[in-house]
């Protein structure tokens, strides 16, 4: 990490300090206040909101385009709205992930000591910083599958095949989230957290078929893409945006109900999020009395 670096997150753990933290009186008022804190270490410049999109925008307007040109077909598909939806795995995990540093910098030199001194139920911390993170991802999700349209992406959704998206991509933000906050305290430094970033957050979205269909990969390969919540998400994302297309629930699950298959592949990812959360609570309890 460069020195420039290294002094953003110092400033940023100064103005952590700064911001205050009142004593709420209900649980409900707890965490509004701990979100509205949230949001204010998370989106202090709007360079920090947007510059995070720079990829993912770069590839639904540059490099998917390209790849539909000379890439691989999927029938019945276009590839680069193939290819486009797919970046949703790569931008979701991403922002979650890169979230849990904010985590860190609160532990090191913000004002975590002061969060775990006032009357709150340390598990609604937890849930303060994930709702700001679902928020800014949610928003990022919006602006990439906009670009992909503008660009060119050829999407058929109905009100059902939205909702189909929206709760997938949901469930994977919250089971992402409880996956940084979980590592984030139990790494000992920014360094180290950000140095198993890639693993946890890019490498399953060349597992996921995001740019090929899972079936083009080894059999022991696609069995493993098929344990990851983000193969389940995107399969239901492209079933809920194009047209109700199942081939990649069909890849995972082999049967020809796609009602069916999409609820499992729905609650596989929405037990990855709730088994993660309450991991993530678990972790930062003990990380708050060590």
């Amino acid at each position: 990490m460069t020195d420039l670096a290294l002094a953003d997150l110092d400033d940023l753990g100064s103005f952590s300090r700064s911001v205050p933290v009142p004593a709420p009186t209900t649980r409900g008022s707890a965490l509004s206040t701990l979100i509205r804190r949230r949001a204010a270490l998370s989106v202090r410049t709007p360079r920090e909101l947007f510059v995070p999109l720079l990829t993912p925008i770069l590839f639904a307007l540059v490099i998917a385009p390209a790849l539909d040109s000379i890439g691989p077909k999927v029938p019945g598909i276009d590839y680069m709205s193939f290819a486009a939806i797919g970046t949703a795995v790569l931008l979701i995990p991403l922002n979650c992930m890169f979230a849990g540093v904010g985590v860190i910098v609160d532990r090191e030199t913000g004002a975590r000591r002061d969060l775990l001194a006032a009357p709150v139920p340390r598990g609604v911390i937890v849930f303060a910083n994930l709702a700001v993170a679902f928020a800014v991802t949610a928003l990022q999700v919006v602006v990439l599958i906009t670009a992909a349209v503008l660009r060119g992406a050829q999407l058929d959704a109905s009100a059902t095949g939205i909702a189909w998206f929206c709760a997938a991509a949901a469930a994977l933000a919250v089971a992402m989230y409880g996956l940084a906050e979980l590592v984030a305290n139990r790494m000992p430094s920014v360094e180290e957290y950000i140095g198993v970033l890639p693993a946890l957050a890019i490498v399953p979205f060349f597992f996921a078929g995001a740019l090929f269909p899972i079936t083009a990969m080894p059999r022991g390969l696609a069995a493993f893409a098929r344990l990851l919540p983000a193969t389940h998400a995107l399969a239901l994302m492209r079933y809920g945006l194009l047209g109700g297309n199942a081939t990649g629930l069909h890849q995972i699950w082999g049967t020809h109900d796609t009602t069916v298959m999409a609820a499992l592949s729905l609650t596989v990812v929405a037990a990855y999020g709730v088994v993660l959360t309450f991991v993530a609570v678990r972790a930062f309890a003990r990380a708050a009395v060590s």
